[in-house]
């Protein structure tokens, strides 16, 4: 049992490295230090897959969470 918590713990663990890899940037680069390119600023809304991927975020992020515990539980309850 603690083998495939192990295992499912690497599996979301890549997942939440890869949700976390393919969303956007929030600043606008270099230029956004000196105020440069700001086109909207705090009137940006969330465009294309950013939304789902922070709803995925948080849901894998939780997950990592729950197995996390769960293989502590399993370490100390042999």
């Amino acid at each position: 049992m603690l083998t495939a918590a192990k295992i499912i713990l690497v599996v979301v663990s890549v997942l939440l490295i890869a949700v976390i890899l393919l969303q956007s940037g929030r600043s606008a680069g270099l230029g956004a230090i000196t105020g440069g390119g700001n086109e909207g600023g705090s009137f940006r809304r969330g465009k294309g897959t950013d939304p789902l991927l922070a709803k995925a975020t948080t849901v894998i992020a939780a997950l990592f969470f729950v197995v996390s515990l769960w293989i502590a539980w399993l370490i100390t309850h042999p």
